[in-house]
C-alpha cells in the first residue's frame, strides 16, 4: 500500500509511530496490550523508529513485519543515515525489500548515544537527502517519506534555509513530508505556505502530534528539538508538575484543540507519535470523531 495515495483519501488520514522496545518483555508487552488497542483506531499505516546510531535495526523490522503479518497494518521502517555506511545502508535496503515493505521515512537520524553532534560516518551520507538520492539512484521503488521541521532543524538556526532543504528532500524524491512535534498550530502553517507558494511543493504535509504524559517529560522532548511551549502552557504544565495524569490529560486537550484547527484548515493527515501507549491516541481520537464510522 502506497502511502502517497492514502492521503488523497477525502477523510484524514490517520496514523502513529511506534518504537522499537529495548526488552524482549516490551515488545511482547507492545503486541498484547498497546498493539490491539490501536488497531481498533484504524490506523492507516504505521511508523516504527530506527535507533539512535541505527542500533535497533533487527527490532525495528521485526516490530514493522509483525504489525504488517500479524495485524494486517501497513508498516513503514524509518532508515536512518546515523552509524552507516553506503554499503550497510544497501543491504539495509535489500533486506526491508526482502520482507515486502513498500514504504520507507528517509532520515538523517540522531547522533549515537552518549554523543551530541552528528557525525556522518566515512563512506555514509550527512544529510536525508543525500539518502533519498542514494535510494532513487539505485534504483529502489519505495514511496519515501522523510521529516520536517515547522520550526526549523534545531542544529541549523536559519527556519527559512531549513525549509529550503526540506523542498531540497521533495526534489530529490521525497512524495510525503512528517513533521516534527510542534505546540503552536502557526508556525505550521507559516511553514507549510512557506513551501507551498514559495517552493511550490505539492507531496502531502503531515502535522506530527505528540500528547505529553509528564512536565518532565515534555520540557526534556522541546529542549532537545527546539520546540515552543507557550508561556501559558508552561505554567500550566508547572502547576500540573505533580501529576502526570493531569498532565497527560492536558496533552490530549492542548493536541485536540490543535487537531481540530489543522484538520479545519485541510490537511490530509495527522500523524500522532503515541510513545508505545493507548490511551492518550484512542482519547484524542475519540475527541476528534476518528476514524469515521463505514456506511
Amino acid at each position: 500500500m502506497a502511502i502517497p495515495e492514502l492521503y488523497a483519501s477525502p477523510e484524514t488520514t490517520v496514523s502513529f509511530e511506534f518504537f522499537p522496545p529495548k526488552t524482549e518483555q516490551d515488545e511482547a508487552m507492545l503486541f498484547r496490550d498497546t498493539v490491539p488497542g490501536l488497531v481498533t483506531l484504524k490506523p492507516a499505516f504505521v511508523s516504527v523508529t530506527y535507533g539512535a546510531g541505527g542500533g535497533t535495526r533487527g527490532t525495528t523490522l521485526r516490530v514493522a513485519g509483525r504489525l504488517k503479518r500479524d495485524f494486517g497494518i501497513e508498516a513503514m521502517p524509518h532508515v536512518t543515515c546515523s552509524g552507516s555506511t553506503r554499503e550497510m545502508i544497501s543491504n539495509l535496503l535489500d533486506e526491508i525489500t526482502r520482507e515486502g515493505f513498500t514504504n520507507v521515512l528517509a532520515l538523517r537520524g540522531d547522533p549515537p548515544k552518549g554523543e551530541t553532534e552528528f557525525q556522518p560516518t566515512a563512506d555514509g551520507f550527512s544529510y536525508a537527502v543525500d539518502l533519498v538520492r542514494f535510494i532513487k539512484d539505485n534504483g529502489y521503488r519505495f514511496r519515501i517519506g522523510c521529516a520536517c521541521y515547522p520550526e526549523g532543524h534545531v542544529e541549523c538556526g536559519n527556519k527559512r534555509l531549513d525549509w529550503d532543504r526540506t523542498a531540497d528532500k521533495v526534489e530529490a524524491g521525497a512524495e510525503f513530508l512528517l513533521s516534527q512535534l510542534f505546540y503552536n498550530v502557526e508556525d505550521f502553517l507559516e511553514f507549510e505556505d512557506y513551501l507551498r507558494n514559495k517552493r511550490g511543493v505539492q507531496v502531502p504535509i503531515i502535522p506530527g502530534i505528540l500528547p505529553f504524559l509528564s512536565t518532565k517529560q515534555i520540557k526534556r522532548f522541546t529542549s532537545m528539538c527546539g520546540c515552543r511551549l507557550a508561556d501559558g502552557l508552561v505554567q500550566k504544565l508547572d502547576a500540573l508538575a505533580h501529576d502526570d495524569e493531569s498532565v497527560r490529560k492536558l496533552g490530549v486537550e492542548v493536541c485536540t484543540d490543535m487537531c481540530r484547527r489543522l484538520i479545519d484548515h485541510g490537511v490530509p493527515g495527522i500523524h500522532v507519535y503515541c510513545l508505545n501507549r493507548t490511551a492518550s491516541a484512542s482519547e484524542l481520537m475519540r475527541n476528534l470523531g476518528l476514524p469515521k464510522p463505514t456506511a
